[in-house]
């Protein structure tokens, strides 16, 4: 007999049918007279119910099923006699695939902090609620693909060993095979990286974005959607070392064309999560519920999980430029009352957090896109504006969560790109491919990014990056 999933016996109208379920034990209770076993295969957030008897079974067999358990279970799928589950499965043959020592299992069927699931990563998806949360990454990965695949889009892939830093920070992985001991020197006491693997300094990649733009000079529309690294050392809850970036790159876009698509993007990203993934949002949006229980009043969220996922979807977003922003946010209560944890004192202030959520939440009551920030605070390839002082750069802001993505209009212009570069002290001779697409055949051009990981944690509610992620990867952590 084929084994079928147990979201597929659930979700069928099939009733008084012979039936093969394989997954693992969640809890089991009852008595010499009857055993209920509740089976998950990791297909739903739903368990089944499985009805066992012990003196047709075996009681030394039912020994042996205990919570994490494997098991393989033939039965007759029937209507649930009892409250909790519509269907059940009287089981006629248990077999054991894998036993759980039932004292030494880490996750008993109680409730366990966040804190000590990370510690056990590898148990931690049979969770249900990072079943959830992982059966829901794969959603919004494949929406992702679907929807720049429905707008004829190419789906470009970029090295993750660079030689150059597209960001300008500075803290990138270095990639070598020297030797870490005794490395071969210059005669200044420098490491002669011309020995190295591929014969100059190379690094894991931060963004995917400046070969992504080489792309779209070539094909017109493409994207990338692969991890990206960061040597920062910082442990916040909104921080990776290693993390999953999208960035699409358009030839021919304005910054008006590129915040249409990021606006159209999200929306259909979120409306997917909505409408895909209904079981797993309900069961994480009763977790944040019950969490939010234990904060203060002034700490809880105005809105449940479903309310901010519509809250996007059902609103057009508000369009806005940053000198408009800082003209609101040096003038609001927070700002005139010294309630911001970083007060706004003029133009060139670099937003935080707390004002984009502010801007979002309370100004606008909807998502919002930031436009043309001060050149100062913005990387050297973005677009200089007309009153050179302002570039061509956007934002989106979303409830909860401030900044989402981050974008603009690339500068096309090869002589004010290579003067921008000479301004932020970006070396163009180790970019001289880069201006090569500005030398030959320029043209608009426009993308931006998303953070993977910071789109789940709005689509999931979860307030860790580290909880939205398989294996996460931050300083001091390596595991696995």
């Amino acid at each position: 007999m084929r084994r079928t999933k147990i979201k597929s016996l659930l979700d069928s109208g099939e009733l008084n049918s012979e039936v093969l379920v394989k997954g693992w034990v969640r809890t089991k209770r009852g008595n010499k007279q009857v055993n209920f076993i509740a089976l998950n295969d990791g297909s739903t957030i739903n368990s089944i119910q499985v009805v066992a008897n012990p003196e047709e079974l075996g009681e030394d067999l039912l020994k042996l099923v205990t919570t994490g358990s494997c098991l393989s279970v033939t039965g007759k799928l029937v209507e649930s006699q009892g409250s909790g589950q519509s269907k059940e499965i009287i089981a006629e043959k248990v077999e054991v695939l894998g036993t759980a020592d039932a004292e030494k299992y880490p996750l008993q069927p109680k409730k366990h902090s966040f804190e000590f699931l990370r510690d056990i990563a590898h148990l931690r998806p049979r969770t249900n609620t990072f079943g959830a949360i992982f059966r829901i990454r794969h959603a919004m990965s494949f929406a992702v693909h679907q929807f720049f695949n429905e707008k004829g889009f190419y789906y470009w892939h970029t090295p993750f060993i660079t030689g150059s830093d597209a960001e300008g920070a500075g803290e990138m992985f270095r990639v070598s095979t020297l030797d870490p001991k005794n490395p071969p020197l210059n005669e200044d006491g420098s490491i002669d990286y011309k020995q190295d693997f591929f014969g100059r300094e190379t690094n894991l990649t931060v963004s995917g974005q400046l070969e992504g733009e080489l792309g779209a000079l070539a094909l017109g529309d493409i994207y990338t959607f692969g991890p990206t690294f960061r040597a920062e050392n910082s442990n916040t809850t909104r921080h990776l070392s290693e993390f999953w970036m999208i960035e699409p790159e358009m030839a021919f876009y304005d910054l008006t064309d590129n915040m249409d698509l990021a606006e159209e993007f999200l929306q259909y990203l979120v409306q997917y999560a909505l409408d895909n993934c209904a079981d797993d949002l309900v069961f994480l949006e009763k977790r944040l519920l019950d969490e939010e229980k234990n904060k203060p009043a002034a700490e809880r969220s105005e809105m449940s999980l479903t309310d901010k996922l519509r809250f996007v979807v059902e609103n057009k977003f508000e369009r806005l430029t940053y000198e408009e922003a800082i003209n609101i946010l040096r003038n609001s209560k927070p700002n005139k009352k010294k309630k911001f944890q970083f007060p706004i004192e003029g133009w060139g202030t670099d937003l935080q957090s707390e004002h984009e959520r502010y801007l979002v939440e309370k100004h606008f009551k909807k998502p919002v896109i930031l436009t043309d920030y001060p050149k100062d605070i913005k990387a050297f390839y973005m677009r200089m504006n007309d009153d050179d002082r302002t570039v061509a750069a956007m934002d989106i802001l979303f409830p909860g969560i401030g900044e989402i993505v981050g974008g603009s209009q690339r500068e096309e212009r090869l002589e004010v790109l290579t003067a921008r570069m000479d301004e932020m002290d970006v070396p163009q001779e180790e970019m001289d491919w880069y201006l090569d697409t500005r030398r030959y055949g320029t043209a608009p051009h426009s993308g931006f990014g998303l953070g993977f990981e910071r789109l789940m944690i709005f689509i999931t509610g979860m307030g860790n990056i580290r909880d939205v992620i398989p294996f996460p990867r931050t300083p001091g952590n390596a595991a696995y």
